[in-house]
């Protein structure tokens, strides 16, 4: 039924499995992209290789009908049905929303926040942009059902479990509704891997949530492109990635504010978050030290406790709105005055850099690990083919 009690055109378009216990999920969106504006920690030069570029051949769970329907499996989901391509969409984060924007897909309504989905990215990438002018912010302080009923989505990219527990607020039987009156939701949290309510099922990795939403969207064609270009990057970062006892060691922290005296530790695990340095192999400054990570702790260390660790790289999250000059304008200028961070390995040889946003799609980890590879490793040349990313975005496979 529709919100305000007549029967919904939406049902007419797709029909819901629901296995036992399983939340009933859906699809996405047709279109092109709108041209107007934005799992360990050892290297991925290996073994996160083949699961990264994992195939339908070995995860595939669409099924099509003689009809022309066809039926799509996620966990914690469960299987969906589809007479047709969904036509509308809202997206948990930035990495789902950068895999509808390499299908060829118009933004997505709204994501959790539009100031973590760094369109700026897409600078990298000629002809590309995406305008999220009117994208809106799915958490306000809580998040609306009636928001949901605004959108009017046909289907909501993001795990069910993540509105459920991620903030107080959403039941069981707000998910319910909004799957029943305005569409389904489908998804999972995949871009980190620490959430105690994500134990019982399986995460997935970039590519794998990449295939589910090609799936979805009947662009598999798409999809099977940007792994064969995937898998060309990957073999270019290993002839790049320096023997590991040349890497130097980089901690990984999210600063707190443009004069950082307080940062969140993030040791590098799996999730899409960590991709681009998981890719590159980079040695962890604080996985053997006593920092817990803020996952686990949701604490923050002071900077003498930094000084301790003394990392000879620094990689601060949170700052990706700035540009590179920014940054060092504001919070790497901070901590070169700074009395005891200036007294930092890295602050003295100038080693302090982005770490890259928390959400990645297949666009956004080429140009964050082509970005990393040239601040870490010194990298000169090109390791990814933009052009090659802006063909097949417009379809040009």
């Amino acid at each position: 039924m529709s919100k305000d009690g007549r029967s919904s055109d939406k049902s007419t378009r797709r029909s819901v499995l629901k296995g036992a216990g399983a939340i009933a999920a859906g699809g996405l969106l047709a279109g092109c992209t709108g041209q107007s504006g934005a799992e360990s920690t050892e290297a991925a030069t290996t073994t996160q290789t083949e699961s990264e570029t994992t195939t339908a051949s070995n995860t595939a769970t669409e099924s099509a009908e003689d009809d022309g329907s066809y039926s799509v499996s996620i966990e914690p989901v469960g299987a969906v049905e589809f007479d047709s391509a969904p036509e509308s969409w809202v997206a948990n984060n930035g990495s789902w929303a950068d895999m509808g924007v390499a299908l060829g897909l118009e933004p997505p309504k709204g994501v959790w926040l539009t100031s973590r989905y760094h369109t700026q990215y897409y600078d990298d990438i000629p002809g590309l942009s995406v305008d999220k002018s009117d994208m809106v912010s799915l958490y306000q302080d809580g998040v609306s059902k009636e928001l949901f009923y605004e959108l009017d989505a046909d289907v909501h990219v993001m795990d069910p479990n993540f509105l459920m527990n991620r903030f107080k607020g959403w039941e069981q039987a707000d998910v319910d509704e909004v799957d029943e009156n305005i569409g389904p939701i489908f998804g999972n949290c995949i871009y980190a891997q620490h959430y105690p309510w994500h134990e019982d099922y399986r995460y997935y990795t970039l590519y794998e949530g990449f295939e589910k939403l090609a799936q979805v969207f009947q662009r598999t064609e798409r999809y099977e492109a940007f792994v064969g270009l995937h898998e060309e990057f990957q073999s270019n970062l290993q002839s790049v990635v320096p023997a590991e006892g040349d890497r130097p060691e980089a901690a990984v922290l999210w600063g707190v504010g443009d004069e950082p005296e307080k940062f969140y530790p993030y040791i590098i695990g799996g999730g899409t978050g960590f991709k681009h340095f998981r890719d590159l192999g980079v040695k962890d400054a604080l996985a053997d030290s006593d920092v817990k990570d803020f996952h686990g702790s949701r604490a923050a260390i002071d900077m003498e406790t930094l000084l301790e660790v003394d990392p000879e790289v620094l990689m601060l999250r949170g700052y990706e709105a700035k540009s590179r000059e920014e940054f060092e304008s504001t919070v790497v200028d901070f901590l070169q005055n700074d009395d005891t961070a200036s007294a930092l390995t890295a602050v003295q040889n100038g080693d302090v850099y982005r770490a890259g946003g928390l959400y990645q799609g297949p666009i956004t980890n080429f140009v964050l690990t082509q970005r990393t590879a040239e601040e870490l490793y010194g990298v000169e040349e090109q390791l990814y083919d933009p052009e090659r990313v802006a063909d097949i975005v417009a379809g040009d496979i």
